[in-house]
């Protein structure tokens, strides 16, 4: 059996949604020693810019006529579809920045889409029964009540996309104030930051532990 681990985090050490991955990773191993473990890193390896535009326009034209461009983005989509439709479980780490969803992991949904198995009017949802961790992680507090409720445009639409467009068994493990012990402004907010930490810690086991048993 095969893990497909995927990470958007910008950050090679020290990111905080890459280590609740990590947790996830680990408990399935423990589950399913030997195991393949896939990975892609967004952060570091990102979609080209232009592959969406390129696939696109690919799908417009007769093969014979694409580019070598084109025909190098729609290999790039089909190489990506093909390994979401290989694993057995899926865990993204995926980071909030700026409020909205990192241009690394909506390159990446934005090129699987435009392969056939990736559209919302494929045959058969991509991840149709799959089941996918989210780990995600918010340098701030974007909860009911907090001042910047409502602020957070990543988790939704994530959600909606792995979960409704694509149908997988979807289990979300979130932390917040990431940033508390690195913008002083948040100092006041330590404890309350180390609880949230540790209730994301065990919210990865068990996220890991479930993924791990089902399969």
């Amino acid at each position: 059996m095969s893990l497909y681990r995927l990470d958007a985090s910008i950050r090679v050490d020290g990111s905080t949604s890459s280590e609740l991955a990590d947790i996830v990773e680990q408990e399935w191993l423990a589950a399913h020693p030997g195991d393949t473990v896939v990975r892609r890193h967004l952060g570091t390896n990102p979609i080209p810019a232009d592959a969406f535009a390129l696939a696109v326009g690919a799908g417009q034209t007769p093969e014979p006529d694409r580019t070598p461009e084109q025909r190098q983005a729609v290999a790039l989509a089909t190489t990506l579809v093909d390994e979401l439709l290989a694993a057995d479980a899926i865990v993204l780490a995926v980071p909030l920045y700026n409020f909205g969803v990192s241009q690394h992991i909506k390159a990446w949904i934005d090129l699987i889409v435009t392969d056939p198995r990736g559209g919302a009017a494929a045959e058969r949802p991509l991840l149709a029964g799959k089941p996918v961790v989210l780990a995600t992680v918010r340098g701030g507090a974007y909860g009911p009540g907090t001042p910047r409720a409502g602020w957070d445009h990543s988790t939704g639409y994530l959600t909606h996309y792995l979960g409704t467009v694509w149908g997988a068994d979807l289990t979300v493990v979130e932390r917040e104030f990431t940033l508390v012990g690195v913008n002083p402004a948040l100092d006041e907010f330590s404890e309350l930051a180390a609880a949230m930490h540790t209730g994301a810690l065990d919210a990865a086991h068990q996220a890991g532990k479930t993924l791990a048993a089902s399969r």
